[in-house]
């Protein structure tokens, strides 16, 4: 009867223990596709030619800011007016920087570089840096102005500027400008 009883108690405990059938392997899935998303950050070396480009500006380094343009770029401004051309785009800033404004300095300055890999409206592929900073100008024979500004440059396939939209303020450098 001892043997029975000592049968019976431990048949539970031989059941609690029996080892469970290896479950089915589970079938690896693909790692899922990546897609390539519409823009991405882009390589840091792009903000330090924005950076050099306004330290050129604020030396009065014509050669060194435009140094980084391709021949057949585009500059545009907000209001509508553009210059076509690395030679159009030297001659109008030159001339600007030497007999229009006196002094110019940027502060606070971020820079964001973007690949655009598809674009979603009117934009073009590639690289773009944009940018965002304060300005303090002062002009000759006229008065200092100060506002914050926006800019954007496209990088072409050589790291070259090909496409510059520049957000300004007129009224203020207008009402600063001389009289």
């Amino acid at each position: 009867m001892k043997k029975l009883f000592l049968v019976a108690l431990c048949i539970p405990f031989f059941i609690g223990c029996k080892k469970e059938a290896p479950a089915e392997p589970v079938a690896e899935t693909p790692a899922a596709e990546t897609t390539e998303q519409p823009a991405e950050f882009a390589d840091a070396k792009y903000t330090e030619l924005g950076k050099k480009a306004i330290a050129a500006m604020t030396a009065g380094d014509m050669d060194g800011w435009t140094a980084n343009f391709s021949d057949n770029a585009k500059y545009y401004w907000n209001g509508g007016d553009s210059l076509v051309g690395k030679p159009a785009i030297d001659k109008y800033w030159r001339d600007r920087r030497a007999n229009v404004i006196e002094s110019i300095a940027f502060s606070n300055d971020i820079w964001l570089p973007v690949k655009v890999n598809k674009p979603q409206r009117n934009e073009s592929n590639g690289v773009w840096l944009l940018g965002w900073y304060d300005v303090t100008a002062s002009y000759k024979k006229g008065k200092e102005m100060s506002q914050s500004m926006h800019i954007l440059y496209h990088f072409d396939e050589n790291d070259k500027i090909d496409q510059v939209y520049h957000y300004v303020d007129r009224v203020p450098i207008m009402a600063a400008m001389p009289k």
